[in-house]
């Protein structure tokens, strides 16, 4: 059960190629945002779509798989961690980021080029 407190699950598009970093120690980090779609009914009837975009954090070996495999438009399916952070941003103002640390990824499809 140690698993399922914190435990967040997508399925969507990719908005953009992966931005990949690679750190001294060999140890890369890639970051792209991810597009889910929900349908509902509005209060006439009629069929509304809502987008929402998540940030997504690969790391090592998942990073790698992220450069290599996955492009905008991908379709993909993930497995991660919920985090949020905050960081002080060039003017001295302070941001808050809340991201998924992902554990698995599956690639469902790719956009034809």
């Amino acid at each position: 059960m140690n698993t399922l407190k914190n435990s967040v699950r997508l399925t969507g598009f990719l908005g953009s190629n992966p931005e990949v970093k690679t750190f001294s120690n060999n140890r890369s980090l890639a970051r792209v945002s991810i597009a889910t779609n929900e349908r509902h009914r509005n209060g006439q009837g009629e069929w509304v779509s809502d987008t929402q975009w998540h940030n997504l954090v690969f790391w090592g070996r998942q990073a790698v798989f992220a450069e290599k495999s996955l492009t905008k438009g991908s379709e993909i399916a993930i497995e991660g961690k919920l985090v949020n952070r905050q960081y002080v941003d060039k003017e001295g103002i302070t941001r808050y980021v809340t991201e998924v640390n992902v554990n698995e990824v599956l690639l469902l499809s790719r956009k034809p080029e």
